[in-house]
């Protein structure tokens, strides 16, 4: 399942770096943002891998836009729950890239002309 939420960070945590059963290094960073709604609500995210020199580019209440994953998964009996980021970026470009791009004003009133032939295929 893939999200996007938009809010200022509030707390970045240190790097977690450690080496799986493979023998592959891995580090995880996490930080906790708080969301821009009418009741905010704060989410700690990770980031893993190469991922977290992204977050390095940002500071506390810096606002964001985070693109995330959410995932389950079930260890004896129990369900654990992973917010993972694949993006961060700041929200002032994300919102001006999601600006839209036609060219409506609501100030102009929309044309109609109607068919000549009367032909309607509407059913009703």
């Amino acid at each position: 399942m893939a999200l996007d939420i938009t809010g200022k960070i509030v707390q970045i945590m240190e790097p977690v770096k450690g080496t799986s059963k493979a023998g592959k290094d891995w580090v995880k960073q996490e930080f906790v943002v708080e969301t821009q709604e009418t009741y905010p609500k704060k989410i700690c995210i990770g980031m893993m891998g190469d991922k977290t020199n992204e977050l390095g580019k940002f500071r506390v209440e810096d606002t964001v836009k985070v693109s995330l994953n959410l995932e389950s998964r079930e260890y004896n009996g129990k369900w654990y729950t992973n917010v993972n980021a694949w993006r961060i970026e700041a929200a002032s470009a994300a919102t001006a890239s999601a600006a839209p791009t036609d060219n409506f004003h609501a100030d102009s009133e929309p044309s109609f002309t109607p068919d000549a032939g009367g032909s309607d295929d509407l059913p009703f």
